[in-house]
């Protein structure tokens, strides 16, 4: 017989009267946008009510298990400002919240479950499969055990799965917030493995355990998981407990028929940082895939998506990623950064190039900045502040600024004597020194402004023009870049 006590002590630990979602991952070595995206979900519903977000460590497919994914999840959701209220790293009132640790958790409700009749010991001798694929109740003889022989046969030390026992007959019809009332006929749901040999329960026992004693009010999942939900509820109600709220969201894609794989070379969440990517520019991506607001507004910063999150605004069909789209979003990120910010997050990847040391990076925002649209763009964008490349004379030739190699020999032999002049090398003197020098020749400013920019930077395009980059490299080295300049066109 169960302990009754303890499952009253169980019972009167699951808080309520407030809004509670789960964000449950497997510690499987990265996090793909989808998982992201459910995380991100499943937060803005608690937050958006001012409930509680749980995070839970799924680890009970002890086989897919890798060293240091856990961290992977929490850096995640660190980075992304996901922050739980309860979780394996800070506990709570409905802990454990690592699987793995729940074991006897587990084991007493399959005891429990038995004893109510929705479910059974199977000890046939065939392949486990882990969420009772392919396995024909009617042809398993364990189904119509009695109790007392199965009681004895276990208790002899033969080994035995814990099946869940759904009806052969009628229908079980459950609610879901995105797909409504969907009703399957029983007899096309297998009794799929709740405990398996080795005492650990298989994934559609746990979460269902899990969820009802860590009071959770909205399970938000993949719709890959929308075939299994008939079974969750045969559990829910085979236990006599209330049945959460459903929100199955649709799979990411990589195009209109194909899901988004890592295995395909499709990027992770770390991926797409390693990638110059900013994690609030993902996060309002990943928000807007599948969900709409309403309206044509989509730079959303994460406080704003919580206010504006609504269930009803999930989408049913699967949403396509869409790789420029966010880097578009990128790019209005990096934008509106301030630049004291803009240069922390940058710095890493200016110091790929511009290795000399003199050299004030935070000169490099006003003209990089507006021209970024990821991070890794930067390092190719400035390779020529350290040395200056070996370039065509060609490069001096421009129809729309009337240069040509005589034009731009003239322009910087009268150019040099002019900026030699200058006392205080600001940006300032170097603009109106060369706005001037121009009026006095009677020439265009780009006339005077081409040549001067590709003898600094030996490019033909960068960002910034000749003003902003003669400032940057400092008086000395503009003025040897331009006498190079001149010894070419010579």
């Amino acid at each position: 017989m169960t302990d009754q006590k303890w499952f009253e002590d169980m019972e009167a630990r699951i808080p309520h009267g407030e809004v509670r979602t789960r964000f449950a991952p497997s510690p499987t070595g990265y996090m793909h946008v989808g998982n992201l995206r459910t995380a991100l979900y499943t937060y803005l519903i608690a937050k958006k009510a001012g409930g509680k977000f749980i995070l839970r460590i799924e680890d009970t497919d002890q086989g897919r298990l890798v060293a240091g994914a856990a961290d992977v999840i929490y850096k995640t959701l660190r980075d992304c400002r996901l922050t739980h209220d309860e979780g394996p790293d800070i506990g709570g009132p409905a802990g454990p919240y690592i699987q793995t640790e729940r074991r006897e958790i587990y084991g007493k409700y399959a005891e429990l479950l038995l004893e109510k009749g929705g479910a059974y010991r199977c000890f046939c001798q065939k392949t486990e499969e882990p969420e009772g694929e392919n396995f024909d109740k009617t042809d398993d003889p364990c189904r119509d055990l009695s109790k007392a022989e199965s009681d004895a046969r276990a208790a002899s030390g033969e080994s035995f799965v814990i099946r869940q026992r759904i009806p052969h007959e009628g229908t079980t019809t459950f609610h879901d917030e995105i797909f409504y009332d969907i009703t399957v006929p029983n007899d096309t749901l297998d009794d799929n493995v709740l405990m398996k040999s080795d005492g650990l329960p298989t994934y559609n026992f746990a979460n269902v355990i899990d969820d009802h004693l860590m009071g959770i009010t909205h399970v938000v999942r993949g719709s890959e998981y929308l075939a299994s939900s008939p079974k969750y509820n045969l559990l829910y109600e085979a236990f006599g407990w209330d049945i959460p709220k459903y929100v199955h969201c649709s799979p990411v894609m990589r195009d209109k028929q194909n899901k988004m794989s890592k295995r395909h070379g499709d990027p992770s969440y770390e991926d797409l940082l390693a990638q110059g990517y900013l994690n609030d520019a993902v996060l309002n991506y990943v928000a807007l895939l599948g969900w709409s607001p309403g309206g044509e507004r989509e730079i959303y910063a994460l406080p704003e998506l919580v206010e504006a999150f609504d269930i009803s605004g999930i989408s049913k069909s699967p949403a396509i990623f869409d790789i420029e789209k966010l880097t578009y979003f990128n790019a209005e990120y990096i934008k509106a950064m301030e630049p004291e910010a803009f240069i922390k997050v940058a710095e890493p990847y200016i110091r790929e190039s511009v290795k000399n040391s003199a050299i004030d990076i935070a000169l490099f925002a006003p003209i990089l900045q507006p021209r970024t649209e990821k991070l890794t763009d930067i390092p190719e964008k400035i390779d020529f502040f350290d040395a200056l490349p070996d370039y065509d004379t060609t490069l001096f030739t421009n129809k729309k600024s009337k240069t040509d190699a005589a034009v731009s020999l003239d322009m910087l032999q009268k150019t040099l004597p002019a900026l030699e002049d200058i006392a205080a090398w600001t940006e300032e003197a170097i603009h109106d020194t060369l706005i001037s020098l121009a009026e006095t020749l009677g020439v265009k400013n780009a006339t005077l402004m081409w040549p001067l920019r590709i003898a600094v930077a030996g490019k033909l395009v960068t960002p910034g023009g000749a003003v902003e980059i003669c400032h940057i490299l400092g008086k000395d080295e503009t003025l040897r870049r331009m006498r190079i300049g001149i010894e070419k066109l010579s």
